[in-house]
């Protein structure tokens, strides 16, 4: 999933790019160029744009993240009065604000309330990637809290903000040119064709504060996501910096404009996203929170031997796939009906409300299994405290036996005083 939405932002940034050379020469054009895409999909300028902005990203990822972090900061300067400055623009261009919020709504009644509903699963499934890979980034905080609050303040608020201009910039499309624009870049676009220079120039700074938007966020979200997961998953060939290079090259070949022809197919594809993610998202909560209450073995981690607590059935934590696959399965119905095919009006609802019926239904599955055939190396109280071990060395061999016995063995009896504490 990360992948693939690496080459969605990865196209976006592109689109950013093409305004960018457009906006200099607006003989750069996608109607004179349409090349042997879909003209509904993308063209020869757009592409090129894109390939430009992807093959600029590749350096960015040979970086940790915490040598990169100046580009963050250069983006949390840069990026937000550029968004201001664009809405201020289309309200001035759409006669005021009053044009805007004046509209009259479109549907009404129960269909207002489900396209409500399903505007906020939308915003869900945008940030269910980092939902799920959230530890790639708060295992850098030095304490829990420090991770807590800081995302409980910022998120709510960042994604409210941007959430409103997008409305308000989209909303003015029909009051500035006669009928509604689902995406704010085509609107930005459309301000060279009748621009001055200096409108033009405006356009570009534009363009280019989203362009280093979209770069940041395809390296925090997306490439260091990817490269964590296949390094767990392929730990001897596949480090972070290898893993990002290859969901960017999964990105470029997963051709992302087919995704992003119109409003439904890209909020479709977000749907299809919370489907997947929020089974997984609901194992891991249920799985910290109230079958371990927090508690790791993290000696237990990195023991592969059959005796290991994570060892499970041969390797493998069958109730975790369990409980993923049930999640899936509520709404799997209703994403058939989002792609055209004929379903009952109960599983377009369910889908409707797909991340929190995921959710939801994974994590009361897996405290089930896991209640039914309980799992090791769990906590019968809260316990975030990690090992309680003298000798951190997670090496293991025959020498090493008693060692581990013993750090074992003095680990069970503090967590025993804590526990009578």
């Amino acid at each position: 999933m990360a992948c693939i939405w690496y080459g969605v932002q990865a196209y976006i940034g592109g689109h950013c790019v093409y305004i960018m050379i457009r906006a200099i020469w607006k003989s750069w054009d996608r109607e004179k160029m349409p090349g042997p895409f879909d003209p509904e999909a993308s063209s020869v300028p757009e592409y090129v744009s894109f390939f430009l902005f992807w093959l600029g990203s590749l350096p960015a990822i040979w970086f940790p993240v915490h040598k990169i972090r100046h580009l963050f900061t250069v983006k949390a300067f840069f990026v937000p009065p550029a968004a201001i400055g664009f809405m201020v623009w289309c309200i001035v261009r759409a006669g005021g604000v009053g044009q805007i919020i004046k509209q009259p709504n479109t549907i009404h009644g129960s269909d207002l309330a489900w396209e409500f509903v399903k505007g906020i699963m939308s915003s869900i499934g945008n940030f269910a990637t980092l939902i799920v890979n959230d530890c790639d980034f708060a295992r850098f905080a030095r304490r829990p809290k420090d991770a807590l609050w800081s995302q409980l303040i910022a998120i709510p608020t960042c994604f409210a903000v941007t959430s409103f201009i997008g409305i308000i910039v989209s909303s003015s499309s029909t009051a500035i040119f006669g009928h509604a624009i689902w995406d704010p870049l085509d609107i930005l676009a459309k301000f060279i064709d009748d621009g001055s220079s200096a409108e033009r120039f405006g356009v570009f700074v534009i363009a280019l504060a989203f362009s280093l938007a979209q770069l940041a966020a395809n390296i925090a979200a997306n490439s260091v996501s990817a490269g964590s997961d296949l390094t767990a998953l392929l730990p001897r060939f596949v480090n972070i910096r290898r893993g990002g290079y290859i969901c960017a090259a999964i990105g470029l070949a997963m051709c992302p404009y087919n995704l992003l022809t119109s409003s439904s197919n890209f909020t479709t594809y977000l749907s299809a996203y919370s489907v997947f993610l929020s089974s997984i998202a609901g194992v891991m909560a249920t799985d910290y929170y109230i079958v371990r209450k927090g508690y790791l073995d993290v000696r237990g981690l990195y023991d592969a031997r059959s005796s290991g607590p994570y060892y499970y059935t041969m390797g493998i934590n069958w109730r975790a796939y369990a409980a993923y696959i049930s999640g899936i399965l509520v709404t799997i119905v209703g994403f058939a009906g989002a792609v055209g095919q004929s379903v009952p009006i109960g599983a377009v609802y369910l889908y409707n409300v797909n991340f929190f019926c995921g959710f939801i239904i994974a994590s009361i599955m897996y405290w089930a299994l896991c209640t039914i055939w309980p799992i090791p190396a769990v906590s019968t109280c809260w316990m975030e405290v990690g090992d309680v071990l003298d000798d951190i060395d997670v090496a293991y061999d025959a020498k090493l036996g008693d060692n581990c016995n013993d750090a074992t063995s003095t680990r069970e009896g503090k967590l025993g005083d804590r526990a009578d504490v």
